[in-house]
């Protein structure tokens, strides 16, 4: 089973990308056996989605100053040994720290192949809409996975 999950928050402009594509592949539509989730701001629901999963995409925000709209694919085993955070709590708990946890937590049900794609944002602010980068980039991603996973159920 293949999940495919979203994260950001719809109510910071580019930080909804995650969410936003979510709900453009929901329109679109995949085949079966492809899942997706809303993983909104909820780290620890992330950690627990992807129990089972053979294969967990993750699509986020990312503010690293490079061109808003840039498209970064990171394989999930580089960002899963975060080191312990002093004064983590449930509201600061994030999707990267969901797979450092989720590998101590799951075991043999962690998901032997998790890709994290993140896309530059520029504009985070309050009420904002996507940016134009960002939304194109985020199409280009929701057809590029349509495609991919319409090509391994043929």
């Amino acid at each position: 089973m293949v999940l495919i999950i979203g994260c950001g928050n719809l109510l910071r402009g580019d930080d909804g990308v995650g969410p936003y594509l979510i709900r453009r592949l929901w329109e679109i539509g995949l085949p079966e056996g492809i899942q997706i989730a809303d993983g909104g701001t909820a780290g620890m629901d992330v950690a627990f989605r992807m129990r089972g999963m053979d294969r967990v995409i993750l699509i986020d925000a990312s503010r690293t100053g490079a061109q808003p709209g840039a498209l970064f694919k990171v394989p999930g085993s580089e960002l899963e040994d975060l080191p312990p955070l002093t004064g983590l709590h449930q509201h600061a708990f994030r999707w990267d720290h969901a797979l450092a946890f989720g590998r101590w937590l799951l075991k043999d049900e962690y998901p032997k192949d998790i890709t994290v794609y993140l896309i530059e944002g520029s504009d985070f602010a309050p009420g904002a809409d996507l940016s134009a980068p960002v939304a194109a980039t985020m199409e280009s991603l929701a057809q590029r996975l349509v495609s991919e996973f319409d090509g391994l159920h043929d």
